[in-house]
């Protein structure tokens, strides 16, 4: 089962609101279904350029590999080659710095990813994780 449209805008309002409210810089919030395609996603006035391509790679490439873009930025640390390899193979859509987060409901089903981008790593990870706990779903972001 895949995030439907409305958990979706959810979830991008939610971690827009989770920015303003912390002092984030604005953010690109991208929001993929189980498949990788992108089921809504918002960039704030002000936001750079560019921040959705990136927002988008760090969530298709924790959907890829199946792990959140953390875990991914310490794969990256431990096995460049791997890492290479794969963004290569997913045609460049793959940015390996957390921001990317894994929506899974209670049973560990996956339903889609939540990608980030705008502020620190860490700040754009805590915004898809406390957004997609606002829906009722869980956030893996290892």
């Amino acid at each position: 089962m895949s995030i439907g449209l409305a958990a979706a805008r959810t979830i991008v309002d939610e971690a827009l609101a989770v920015g303003r409210q912390q002092g984030f810089k604005p953010l690109t919030v991208v929001v993929l279904d189980a498949g990788g395609h992108v089921v809504a996603a918002a960039r704030e006035d002000g936001a750079s350029n560019n921040r959705f391509e990136i927002a988008h790679g760090k969530a298709y490439g924790a959907l890829a590999l199946g792990m959140g873009s953390r875990a991914l930025m310490e794969r990256a640390e431990q096995q460049a080659y791997f890492v290479t390899a794969a963004a290569a193979a997913l045609g460049g859509r793959l940015v390996p710095v957390p921001g990317g987060v894994i929506i899974r409901n209670g049973d560990g089903d996956v339903h889609g990813a939540v990608g980030i981008s705008g502020d620190t790593s860490d700040n754009d990870e805590t915004a898809a994780a406390k957004a997609i706990q606002s829906v009722g779903l869980e956030a893996q972001v290892a």
